[in-house]
């Protein structure tokens, strides 16, 4: 059975190993020209109210997520070894 990447965005992340809800689907990445889906990425908790930004996103491999259903996703995952950090936008200064 298919899925779309769209349905994805949808689905809230949940660790099974603490039960800790990481948040929502915001992209996924794929490997060219084959199409095979690599990772999901969640972006970080907002950091003083959404003010001053996020922490760094979650990126969970493809392997590491257990079961998909109608509304979340359950991943097998310690958070913290998954994090990396945000792209930063903008123009670099020299």
């Amino acid at each position: 059975m298919g899925m779309r990447v769209t349905e994805l965005h949808c689905k809230e992340v949940i660790c099974i190993s603490d039960g800790r809800r990481l948040g929502f689907v915001s992209d996924v990445e794929v490997e060219l020209p084959s199409g095979n889906v690599l990772a999901v990425i969640v972006p970080g908790p907002c950091r003083f109210f959404g003010i001053i930004g996020r922490n760094d996103d979650y990126v969970i491999p493809w392997r590491c997520i257990k079961r998909i259903g109608p509304d979340i996703i359950l991943v097998d995952i310690k958070p913290d070894e998954c994090r990396f950090p945000r792209p930063k936008f903008g123009l670099p200064f020299p």
